[in-house]
């Protein structure tokens, strides 16, 4: 099979759902969502959500032997758009460069429980 499953026991998912599928050079991710892999918690803030979203896509495009240049597109899910702010400030930190940022979406949707904040990504790595 051509397709490669990326998981990360971790932070991976409660069901049979990989964080992550590499066909090639192109890697196509569930929701990953701002749970801290090492304590298992789910910050009650959306800053510290956003923050820990951005580390765990770290680990997933390292998985798939990438890293955030790889990243073509990143959909920001969020159960309330004051989270831009929150989203801003990590994005920023990542893509200083205005003229090197992937394209970027953010949709308020009615995620579950603790769950304030949701990313998934489309990434092609230049093997």
């Amino acid at each position: 099979m051509r397709q490669r499953s990326i998981n990360i026991e971790s932070i991976k998912h409660p069901q049979p759902i990989p964080l992550g599928c590499r066909v090639g050079p192109l890697l196509a991710t569930s929701g990953i969502m701002g749970r801290d892999g090492e304590t298992k918690i789910m910050p009650e803030d959306v800053a510290g959500q956003v923050r820990n979203c951005f580390h765990n896509l770290g680990l997933v495009l390292a998985e798939a032997g990438m890293d955030f240049g790889d990243v073509a597109k990143i959909t920001f899910y969020v159960k309330d758009d004051g989270a831009r702010d929150a989203i801003n400030e990590v994005w920023l930190e990542h893509y200083p460069d205005e003229a090197h940022r992937p394209a970027r979406h953010t949709q308020t949707v009615a995620l579950r429980g603790a769950v304030l904040i949701q990313l998934d990504v489309l990434a092609y790595a230049k093997d």
